[in-house]
């Protein structure tokens, strides 16, 4: 007996999965979404609270991607509702089992949700005193990263969404595939490392780090110890955030929804 799915099984267990998503109470998406939203800036956060002394790019890189999929499995196992992952409900769509009227309300209401609990946490974050760590040079490096994706031109952004969402819809993917907590775990750890390690976008992920970002720049000291000019902070703002987080959502949903959950439903599931 094998102790994981089929791909032909996974895609027919996204129909249900979508069908329960699509059912769920409003209240219950939006308390879901905001966990959601929160569990992945956690997982932002220590990704930056363990690189950000690291002067070696390449092993800065690896120490995040080994922390950072701690927000997805979070979401799996212990159940959130996250926008990207969500984006395989374009399965049930495509067999007609929910409408897209029903997709869309899910996908709104989660991502609206997963923004809200991600902002809280990078507020409360940014009260705790923690960015003062290494003699406030954690601080500077939430500065640094909030401006590197707010600056980040529309194009960029778009193409290094769509490759991320490519691996966070493979990684929930292969743990519907795992019938045991081991196996759910694995299968999210690789392909998480792996858009992290690679620089790729990902919409609610981003939705931590700008504010975080925007939060940590009223503080003159993280700029004087980082060597910031204080004119390269004027990009920390709402236009920023939504010049980086508008194509970098279009790119998630082409990833995952389109070219990932498309293809496998005309693979596995067309002539269903």
């Amino acid at each position: 007996m094998n102790n994981f799915l089929s791909p032909k099984e996974i895609a027919e267990a996204f129909d249900n999965v979508s069908v329960g998503k699509a059912k769920n109470s409003l209240v219950n998406l939006i308390i879901l979404g905001i966990l959601a939203g929160a569990y992945i800036a956690f997982a932002g956060f220590a990704s930056q609270m363990i690189s950000y002394g690291i002067t070696n790019p390449g092993l800065a890189k690896f120490a995040s991607g080994a922390v950072f999929p701690t927000g997805l499995i979070l979401v799996v196992i212990c159940g959130a509702e996250l926008f990207t992952g969500n984006n395989l409900m374009i399965i049930g769509l495509m067999d007609k089992k929910i409408s897209l009227e029903q997709l869309l309300r899910n996908w709104i209401t989660v991502y609206i949700s997963n923004f809200i609990g991600s902002v809280i946490i990078a507020y409360l974050i940014s009260c705790s005193g923690l960015l003062d760590s290494g003699g406030q040079l954690l601080g500077a490096t939430v500065i640094k990263t909030a401006i590197t994706k707010a600056s980040l031109p529309f194009s960029q952004a778009l193409v290094r969404g769509i490759l991320c969402n490519i691996m966070v819809v493979l990684a929930v993917w292969m743990a519907t595939a795992a019938k045991d907590i081991a196996g759910k775990i694995c299968a999210i750890w690789f392909p998480i490392m792996l858009f992290v390690m690679s620089g790729f976008e990902h919409s609610v992920a981003n939705m931590y780090f700008i504010p975080a970002g925007i939060f940590a720049a009223s503080n003159a000291a993280y700029l004087e110890v980082g060597k910031i000019d204080p004119s390269s902070i004027g990009v920390l703002n709402a236009v920023g955030l939504f010049s980086n987080l508008i194509p970098v959502t279009i790119g998630n949903i082409l990833g995952g929804a389109i070219i990932i959950g498309i293809a496998y439903w005309y693979v596995y599931r067309r002539n269903s």
